[in-house]
């Protein structure tokens, strides 16, 4: 769930919805795929299973198994266990409910169903209250590869199976509860680099070297190839400070990133008060997607090739 998604115009907003509509949200009221469903304030509605297609079931079943063909050896084991204790099949696409018996028994999280990205405040509260919130929609069949906005796939399997990880469960009720707070302080920018190049880009090392574990490498194919082999990106130990002046790209693979030791550090790194680091940053530059700063912790300095000379966010 990128956070650069807040918010479009109120034009088209449904009869007796007081939010603000996002793009993605208006284009499913326009073309009738809400019809009958009730928008509530939090953005949630209930899964409309009914409305997958075949083709949206045989899209789910195509990245399902071009992605867990590629995974084992590259992606972190507690992603591995978690998939498999959920029981998310490869036919179809899930039902959401199904998959919280056993989320919530494990976590206390569950997965709610949205059209689309929603809000920031909303989404910290979802995170804040243990609720992940789940684009209900699946791409295209040309979209295969590359869509902008997140869709279903890259929602439940991307992020949803870490959630059964104790400690990441507890990471992301953390940075809900922090994003609430940023809000207030204006540092939302600041935070949003931390999920990024976390909960979205994260790479873990482990005994048996680098894994995945964030979402946007795991619903991808090519940067789940790209990120532990390609020389081209930079490799940097995790440093909070570090990555909350660090731009990213949203338009190309990334050309940094960062390596936690454990999920035990991630959660520690969420416990102080982040209200004088946000301070204490607001004096220093911010840096560039690829940049390497004194002091970082390289893993692997990247050769650039290919990158992109467009601006990072």
């Amino acid at each position: 769930m990128d956070m650069q998604s807040t918010a479009a115009s109120q034009a088209g907003t449904p009869a007796g919805f007081q939010g603000t509509l996002t793009d993605k949200l208006k284009e499913q009221f326009d073309a009738g795929l809400l019809s009958g469903q009730e928008l509530r304030p939090d953005f949630t509605i209930a899964q409309p299973v009914h409305r997958y297609t075949e083709s949206d079931h045989a899209v789910w079943r195509k990245l399902y198994e071009r992605q867990a063909s590629m995974l084992r050896g590259r992606v972190c084991d507690e992603f591995l266990q978690g998939l498999s204790t959920l029981g998310m099949g490869k036919d179809r696409v899930p039902d959401f409910e199904q998959l919280n018996e056993t989320l919530m028994h494990a976590t206390g999280w569950q997965v709610v169903a949205v059209p689309g990205l929603v809000p920031d405040h909303v989404f910290f509260e979802h995170l804040a209250n243990r609720r992940f919130p789940a684009s209900w929609w699946m791409r295209k069949p040309e979209q295969l590869d590359y869509l902008q906005e997140p869709d279903c796939f890259h929602d439940v399997f991307g992020h949803v199976p870490l959630l059964i990880n104790p400690v990441f469960a507890d990471y992301m009720e953390a940075y809900g509860k922090g994003g609430l707070k940023a809000a207030s302080l204006n540092a939302l920018d600041m935070l949003a680099r931390l999920y990024w190049y976390t909960v979205e880009f994260g790479l873990i090392r482990t005994d048996a070297g680098l894994r995945i574990y964030g979402a946007g490498i795991l619903s991808s194919q090519g940067e789940s190839l790209y990120s532990l082999d390609s020389a081209s990106p930079n490799r940097i130990g995790f440093d909070v400070r570090r990555i909350m002046r660090t731009r990213y790209r949203i338009d190309t693979f990334q050309k940094t990133y960062f390596v936690i030791d454990s999920f035990e550090q991630l959660f520690d790194a969420t416990r102080p008060d982040f209200a004088p680091l946000y301070e204490s940053l607001r004096a220093l530059p911010t840096l560039g997607a690829g940049d390497v700063a004194e002091g970082d912790l390289v893993l692997n300095a990247g050769t650039r090739e290919g990158w992109s000379d467009s601006d990072d966010v």
